[in-house]
């Protein structure tokens, strides 16, 4: 079962690290590694017997990571009309 997660957790990177045009392609990889990692971190506590409040912070981090990414979606769109990542420059204000 452990296995399955990480089969899970490589797909996820190969997406991520996979040539996409949008940011929300990405966006949304980075996602499912988040859940990922928490399936998998809630199985190792759950076995070692510990306490679920790493979990926990895990999650409230998964959470502002997962805002912030949108917030930088959201702005992109408004300035640029679109999420594609060839439409903007790095060194464009």
């Amino acid at each position: 079962m452990l296995m399955m997660f990480h089969l899970m957790f490589i797909c996820g990177l190969w997406v991520f690290c996979s040539k996409r045009k949008h940011l929300l392609m990405t966006l949304l990889s980075l996602e499912f590694i988040v859940l990922v990692l928490f399936i998998i971190l809630y199985y190792y506590v759950l076995v070692m017997e510990g306490e679920l409040y790493v979990t926990m912070i895990f999650l409230s981090f998964a959470v502002c990571e997962g805002a912030l990414g949108l917030s930088i979606l959201v702005s992109m769109i408004r300035s640029h009309g679109n999420d594609y990542f060839n439409s903007f420059g790095l060194l464009q204000c």
